[in-house]
This record gives C-alpha cells, sequence and structure tokens, in this order.
C-alpha cells in the first residue's frame, strides 16, 4: 500500500467505500516470449495489511497486455485468534475485466465470495461463479471484500497469473426455458432460494435439481450470492415436469435479497450499504429484467443477513427460512405488523413466502416450499401469483390445505384475494388440512392478532371452521403449528408446518 492509499483507507475508515492499490502491470505477450501460442505465463504477488474500519471493498489493478488466453487467480489471509465474542477476519474477492468496476456497469465477471481460494478466467470457461470470456487488454480490478477484520487487522496476499495464447471461443450460454408442461391452472410447489457450486454450496445443479423432484416441487430459482454464472448451468436438467427460473441473491453488508425470475444473465449489484440510499435504483433494475424484489431471511442471525433497507421496494418477503427458528417467528410477526399498515393505508400490501436457503447435506430442498396459485407453469404466471400473494408455504409437499373465505350471499375468496361483503355481514372462514402430522393446532389470525384456535384430528387431517364480520377481522389468515415443545404452558406456540397469506375482508 502506497501513502496515499493509506490516507485515503483513514479518511473512509468507518465508512463503506473502495480503495484502490497501485496497478499491477504485465510485460506484454511479445516481451515474454508468449506470442502466437507459446503457452508461456507471468505471475505477480500482492500483499498488504488492512486495519478494522477498512473500506468494504479494496480494488486491486491489473494492466492485462494483448495477447492473454486466461487470467487466474488466488488469494489467502491470515486468521488470528481473536477475544471471545469478537468478529475475526473474513476476505471476500471477485473479478470486474477492463469495462471498469462502476455500480451497475458491465465490468462483472464473477464473485465467489469467501467460498474459493483460487478461481480461472478464458474464452472458453471459467470456474464455477465466475464467467467465461475473452480476456481483453485494458484494466482489470481484482475486489477484495474484507467483510469482518480482526482487531489486529487482515493481511493479505494476492498471487495474480496470465497465461498467454490463442483466446479460443466463447460457448453460448443456454439458457432453462420460460414454461414447462404444467397442469393448466392449478397449485404449483417451488423452492425460490437455493445455492450450488456455482457460489457457496456443496451441491451440483444436477443434485439440487434432483433433490427438487424427490421433494415433489414444480419449480425452482437458481439464486447464487452476487453472480449469475449458474444461469447458463441447468442444461439437460429440466423438463416437463420441472420449471427452473433464473435469479440472485443479492448480499449487501446490510442484508441479502432475492432477485427472483430476472432474465436470465442479468446482474444485480451488491457494492452498497443501507445508509448509500441506492437500493431504489437496483430493485427497479430487477422489475426491469422481469423479476421480483424479495428480502430474504430479514431477521437473520449471520452477520450482513439483517434486512436494513425496509420494505417499501419489495414486492414479497422471506418469512420463512430453511428449519422453522425464531429469527423466523420474529420475520413472521413484522411482516403481520406490515399487513395490519395496509388496512390502515392504500391497500398495498406485501405477501410471505418460504424457502429453503439450502447450500448442502443435509438441508432439505423444499424446507420449506412456497406452493403458488398460477395460471400455468411459467415463468410469468408463478411470479404474478407471489406477487398476488396467492400462496401459502409448507414444509413438505405431504402438507395440503384449502383456505377460502365465504359470505352470506354466496360470494367467496381465496388465499390474497379480497371477500367483498358488508361490516356486519357474516363471514365462515374454512381451512382443510391433510398431512399435518398429529397434534398440529390451527390458529386464524387477524388484525387483532389469534382470534380462533382449534386442534386437527390426530390423523393431521381435518377442516376447521370459523365465522367473523369484517368489522371483527379486517383480514384472517391461517396457521397449522406442530405442539409446542413445552405443552403450550410458556404461551410459546409450536413450530410452524404450513401457514397462508390473508384473505382481505370487506369492502375497501
Amino acid at each position: 500500500m502506497q501513502r496515499r492509499d493509506v490516507l485515503r483507507l483513514s479518511a473512509l475508515a468507518g465508512a463503506a467505500g473502495v480503495l484502490t492499490l497501485d496497478p499491477v502491470t504485465f510485460a506484454q505477450a511479445d516481451d515474454a516470449g508468449g506470442g502466437g501460442g507459446g503457452g508461456r505465463e507471468q505471475t505477480r504477488t500482492v500483499t498488504g495489511h488492512l486495519p478494522t474500519g477498512a473500506p468494504d471493498f479494496v480494488y486491486v489493478p491489473v494492466e492485462v497486455p494483448r495477447g492473454v488466453r486466461e487470467i487466474a487467480v488466488s488469494y489467502s489471509y491470515d486468521k488470528p485468534a481473536v477475544p471471545a465474542g469478537t468478529q475475526g477476519n473474513a476476505c471476500d474477492i471477485g473479478i470486474f475485466d477492463e469495462r471498469g468496476t462502476d455500480l451497475g456497469g458491465r465490468g462483472f465477471r464473477g464473485w465467489s465470495g469467501g467460498a474459493r481460494t483460487e478461481f480461472a478466467i478464458s474464452a472458453e470457461e471459467a470456474t464455477p461463479g465466475y464467467l467465461a470470456g475473452p480476456v481483453r487488454p485494458g484494466t482489470w480490478h481484482v475486489v477484495l471484500g474484507p467483510y469482518t477484520v480482526a482487531p489486529q487487522g487482515l493481511d493479505y496476499k494476492v498471487t495474480l497469473t496470465l497465461r498467454f495464447g490463442e483466446p479460443g471461443e466463447t460457448p453460448k450460454a443456454v439458457y432453462p426455458p420460460q414454461r414447462a408442461k404444467g397442469r393448466g391452472r392449478a397449485w404449483y410447489r417451488g423452492d425460490c432460494h437455493l445455492h450450488t457450486v456455482y457460489s457457496d454450496g456443496k451441491r451440483t445443479p444436477a443434485e439440487v435439481a434432483a433433490a427438487a423432484r424427490a421433494a415433489g416441487l414444480d419449480f425452482i430459482t437458481t439464486t447464487e450470492h452476487n453472480t449469475t454464472s449458474a444461469h447458463g448451468a441447468w442444461e439437460g436438467l429440466w423438463g416437463d415436469d420441472l420449471l427452473i427460473l433464473t435469479g440472485e441473491e443479492i448480499t449487501t453488508r446490510n442484508g441479502h435479497v432475492l432477485a427472483l425470475g430476472t432474465d436470465p444473465g442479468t446482474f444485480i449489484d451488491w457494492r452498497y450499504r443501507a445508509r448509500d440510499n441506492a437500493f431504489g435504483r437496483y430493485s427497479r433494475k430487477v422489475r426491469q429484467a422481469g423479476g421480483l424484489v424479495v428480502p430474504a431471511h430479514p431477521h437473520g442471525t449471520c452477520v450482513g443477513c439483517n434486512w436494513k433497507f425496509g420494505f417499501n421496494d419489495a414486492d414479497a418477503v422471506e418469512v420463512w427460512n430453511a428449519d422453522f427458528t425464531p429469527d423466523d417467528e420474529v420475520s413472521i410477526s413484522e411482516w403481520d405488523n406490515t399487513l395490519v399498515t395496509a388496512v390502515r393505508d392504500d391497500g398495498r400490501w406485501l405477501p410471505a413466502m418460504g424457502n429453503s436457503d439450502a447450500h448442502r447435506e443435509p438441508q432439505v430442498v423444499g424446507l420449506p416450499q412456497t406452493v403458488v396459485l398460477a395460471d400455468d407453469l411459467s415463468r410469468g404466471a408463478i411470479l404474478e401469483g407471489i406477487r398476488g400473494g396467492r400462496s401459502w408455504i409448507a414444509e413438505s409437499s405431504a402438507i395440503d390445505l384449502a383456505f377460502t373465505a365465504v359470505g352470506g350471499r354466496g360470494e367467496h375468496a381465496g388465499i390474497g384475494e379480497r371477500l367483498k361483503v358488508g361490516r356486519s355481514d357474516e363471514v365462515t372462514v374454512r381451512l382443510k388440512v391433510s398431512g399435518a402430522g398429529p397434534d398440529c393446532q390451527v390458529r386464524f389470525i387477524t388484525d387483532q392478532g389469534q382470534l380462533y384456535g382449534a386442534a386437527l384430528p390426530g390423523s393431521g387431517a381435518g377442516t376447521v371452521e370459523w365465522r367473523t364480520t369484517a368489522s371483527y377481522a379486517a383480514y384472517v389468515r391461517a396457521e397449522v403449528r406442530h405442539a409446542a415443545a413445552d405443552g403450550g404452558a410458556s404461551g410459546v406456540p409450536g413450530r410452524m408446518a404450513a401457514m397462508t397469506n390473508p384473505i382481505w375482508l370487506g369492502e375497501r
């Protein structure tokens, strides 16, 4: 690090920002004896130290000459012991090509976070997480992301290798089709938060597709952290029985958000914090690419997982992530509060969904899953169903339910819909459940909280009815819960087996 870099780092300490180091230069191919496909390579190493309070991103400029066939990068950093309760060192890595590092720009060529210690890019192929394509001359940037820094600081080492030779050709990406055969208008089961070896997962796309079919899913979404490299990795894995949507988990320092069902190949930037007031720009880009904006695990306990951007720019929210835990309970409670706000204000409300966020065994693909009412098994129909809240969440495909509200004159509404009745008209709310397992309880939740509850038969199947009015309940949603661990003595409900989006009652 040069003196000007230290001064700049000092000025940025404690604030999101970037640090750009001095460029790393290489000899031209002819000077290096690597012209004409001679196979020569050159290597340079960069070392440095980052104190606590370092900027979010440290850029290492690499001057790439003509004639380079492949760029390879490896890195390491120290992990000193830290006091109890203190975060140690964690440093991510990625790369931008000669088109630059501007936010939302075209220069992105890959990101592996902290999942890999090395990667390579050429025209013919790239390490998972990275995009194959020509290694054109110009200034590339390796980017380090010091996610957390120990009190002692972080010592890093980056090794850069350029291999000279003929560039080769880039294979044309093959993306999943936008439609599967389906069953016409029906309820379709999906998991829209999944990871493979193309970011920090351990499963291959083939293994994820097999697990999805085994879980009884009709659709999945590939959502790798901060990269689109998996969009073209599913060839031969879709079919009449499985629709595969493309997306991204945008992993910022202030929370994670799913870009769900975006156009294949669409990259959404993540290099900003909530205080930068930039998220609105990128949420619009998600929608422009045909996708939905879905904050993920908003009360997650990992560093940087807690959602800080608010929900004004969201299309839905992931309230149940993987095995049901206390942070999901908090997410559901917060989401329910937003429903009350919708009653008071303009009526716009935020649908809930659940996803597995499965990375590796023994994490279960399809635990939980979102069940969507859609006109067909297509990208457009599935996303429209999620956006409209015509969906419910289950821990597995073994559970099935039907949730309706019926007025005295035959009016009828289902999940996500409004039953247009007078304030004093009687309404019958009905939940039919099967496959829930023994000792499950049904709860009907309204804008006042739980107003009715009943036990299901020991078989886990049954129908529960409740009568109310729009003046008593502005909306009703249903939960199916397993028995509480303490038998209910504490008043804390058991873990979730299934839950619905609301049915709204009354005229607007």
